[in-house]
């Protein structure tokens, strides 16, 4: 049977602290590792043919973690936007999900350069999730049809949600052992497989991601129906 490869994967990037504590460095030390693995991850994923990818990499609980940590993930999308000409020549377009009424003027002036600048390219969607949470996304929607006044109905609901232009996920993978959604894409999520694996997000490379869309083609997808 061919190997099927999902459309749309969903990843939540578990474990940079738990990885840096394992190794004796601090959790700031872990994040670095993780956000320099984003990059060849989403390379591989392009590469195996999937269309849209989501890396959820700062929630709207994570601003309870101490002041460093906050800080120094408010400059990841600084150093993403140095080398976004890497995204350009892989003709990544990349996308930002997430409110945008809290993060620090340097970390929003940047992720609208990353935007701006991958805009025209055609491959993959990489979408970064950053200060983003379901239930926040889902009331803004709701809010934003109050505001103009339509009927409700769940495809109402998707079209104002800042996923809008992508597919359902096919398939949400969790490194790190934790086995929850912890607030990301519920809705987009309704559907997904998922997959778990203990494997923190800074050793999580592309066997790994073939791991699990094995393991996806392993799975009977009904959508609530019978196939025989």
């Amino acid at each position: 049977m061919e190997r099927v490869i999902p459309k749309h994967i969903a990843l939540i990037l578990d474990g940079n602290g738990r990885w840096a504590k394992q190794r004796g460095k601090i959790r700031i030390e872990g994040h670095t590792v993780g956000y320099k693995n984003i990059e060849p991850v989403a390379l591989y994923a392009q590469e195996l043919g999937v269309k849209y990818l989501s890396i959820y990499c700062f929630s709207t609980e994570n601003w309870n973690r101490p002041k460093t940590e906050v800080d120094f993930l408010m400059r990841v999308p600084i150093e993403l936007a140095k080398n976004v000409e890497r995204y350009i020549k892989n003709n990544i377009k990349i996308h930002v999900s997430g409110r945008r009424d809290r993060m620090p003027k340097n970390t929003l002036q940047a992720f609208d350069t990353i935007v701006e600048r991958t805009k025209e390219c055609t491959g993959m969607i990489l979408n970064v999730c950053f200060d983003y949470g379901a239930l926040n996304d889902i009331a803004s929607a709701i809010n934003k049809i109050k505001e103009e006044n339509i009927d409700v109905d769940d495809k109402t609901i998707f079209n104002y949600l800042s996923t809008k232009d992508f597919p359902p996920v096919d398939l949400l993978i969790r490194p790190g052992g934790e086995k929850r959604l912890s607030n990301y894409l519920l809705l987009e999520c309704a559907y997904a497989e998922l997959y778990f694996v203990d494997t923190y997000w800074p050793d999580f490379h592309s066997e790994d991601l073939d791991k699990a869309i094995d393991d996806y083609n392993k799975r009977n997808r009904r959508y609530g129906g019978i196939k025989e």
